[in-house]
């Protein structure tokens, strides 16, 4: 980005913290809403950034997400130390899911969360090292961008 960021925040996720699951995307909402972002934006993004804070309350110990407002995109970052992703495609894969009966049992781990988010931004970069972590890396673009061809 060339321009400054009119806003940036980090904030923490904490694993299986079911109880608290989805209050940083509840805040990152409510802050896109105080900036006048549009309302199918707002949607978007926080459809993708449930996802991801879920994925991180029930695979990892913990992780950051930042987020950075410009004028023309909201990037994001996940952040997260936990198990990793041996077979990133596999998991991008709707209805593909590791998740435990347990989870299931809550309501989660039908397989949706990374398609989910791929399908909900402009941009998506995941990465992955098994016992290290995942880093996913998001962004939707503020007025829609010219097809190109």
């Amino acid at each position: 980005m060339d321009g400054e960021s009119l806003y940036r925040e980090t904030l923490r996720i904490k694993g299986d913290d079911f109880e608290h699951g989805g209050e940083v995307a509840t805040h990152v909402k409510a802050l896109l809403k105080q900036l006048g972002l549009p309302s199918a934006l707002i949607r978007r993004l926080s459809i993708a950034n449930f996802e991801a804070e879920m994925n991180v309350v029930m695979y990892a110990r913990e992780a950051t997400l930042d987020v950075l407002v410009y004028p023309e995109l909201i990037r994001v970052e996940v952040a997260d130390r936990g198990p990793g992703i041996a077979d990133i495609a596999w998991a991008m894969q709707e209805g593909h899911s590791t998740a435990t009966e347990a989870m299931r049992a809550r309501g989660f781990g039908a397989g949706l969360g990374l398609p989910n988010i791929q399908r909900n931004t402009d941009e998506l970069e995941v990465k992955s090292d098994v016992g290290v972590g995942t880093t996913l890396r998001y962004a939707v673009y503020t007025t829609p961008r010219p097809k190109l061809g």
